[in-house]
């Protein structure tokens, strides 16, 4: 990406467009994309994604709002705009970090990291609510749904981030979260409210990125590990546990000290969603989302996914 790229996307207010490509790896290189986020909705995908702003990698993130991309191949991708943006919560001032959002009796759900006001310390999650995938959304409680004061058994503020939402077979919904620490709760039928305790997990080496999916019989739990962070997984017969902590999954990405995935089944096939920096100007705070397959062996687990520049191939 090239700075007047970018310049020229926020004075369009990052206006919808669609774009025809040949699949590779990152999969949107006109605009930045990071933390993504996937959902499938009447045969469509939604991308929501974290979108960074910095100008250069010598500082921190600058992130501001989020991103949403559509496709119906995971090769071709439409810029469906900002569907959100950290001024959307009152009470909270700054960093659109990652997020994730589910579906429920048709209403559409968006969890998300930002940092609070003065009132809090640290950051917090957030939840907003829309009756479209695309939004717009608004803030769902005015409030945080959990912040900083609520998990004060680590000596750090930035515990809770990176909120991924999960729905089981039977409806009950879950949220899973963490930084240093990996943490879930269950969810009310109303999507906004936390329905008992946070509870801990005990995962290796658990850095942040927590994510949950369900494939077959298994459940799995994805997450960033160490730093620079690669991907590690656990498998489990229950949403709720115990988990078997299973390998890496995915390595490295060598030019982004953060790794953020997200995994779905589509058309009959598996996905890996991942960010690295692989574009001219990316790095560490200049992300780029990329697509890979996900393969599963006849046990439940999963082979290792390989980091490819040519991306997956349209899906049929």
């Amino acid at each position: 990406m090239r700075k007047q790229l970018i310049s020229c996307l926020g004075t369009l207010g990052l206006a919808s467009a669609a774009t025809t490509v040949l699949a590779a790896n990152p999969i949107i290189t006109d605009v930045l994309t990071a933390d993504p986020a996937a959902m499938v909705h009447d045969g469509t995908v939604y991308l929501y994604t974290g979108h960074d702003e910095a100008k250069d990698n010598k500082g921190f993130y600058e992130m501001h709002k989020w991103l949403l991309f559509t496709s119906t191949d995971m090769v071709n991708w439409k810029n469906e705009g900002s569907p959100l943006a950290v001024k959307d919560f009152k009470w909270a001032r700054g960093d659109a970090w990652a997020s994730h959002v589910v579906e429920k009796d048709g209403k559409f759900y968006f969890y998300t990291t930002v940092r609070h006001d003065e009132s809090k310390p640290g950051f917090a999650i957030g939840v907003a609510v829309s009756d479209n995938p695309r939004g717009p959304f608004k803030d769902a409680l005015g409030r945080a749904l959990i912040s900083n004061d609520m998990t004060t058994d680590t000596e750090i503020d930035w515990d809770d981030l990176d909120p991924a939402a999960f729905i089981d077979d039977n409806g009950e919904a879950y949220l899973f979260w963490g930084n240093t620490k990996p943490r879930w709760a269950k969810l009310k039928d109303n999507m906004i409210e936390l329905d008992g305790p946070i509870h801990s997990l005990d995962l290796p080496n658990f850095t942040e990125a927590l994510y949950a999916h369900k494939h077959g019989d298994y459940y799995y739990l994805t997450y960033a590990m160490g730093f620079p962070e690669k991907i590690g997984y656990a498998m489990s017969k229950s949403i709720e546990g115990p988990w078997e902590y299973k390998g890496i999954l995915n390595e490295l990405a060598g030019n982004s000290n953060t790794n953020h995935q997200s995994v779905i089944d589509y058309k009959g096939r598996s996905f890996f969603i991942y960010h690295n920096g692989g574009t001219p100007e990316g790095g560490s705070f200049r992300r780029s989302v990329c697509i890979d397959d996900l393969h599963y062996n006849e046990d439940g687990t999963i082979k290792r996914v390989v980091m490819t520049s040519e991306g997956v191939a349209p899906v049929k």
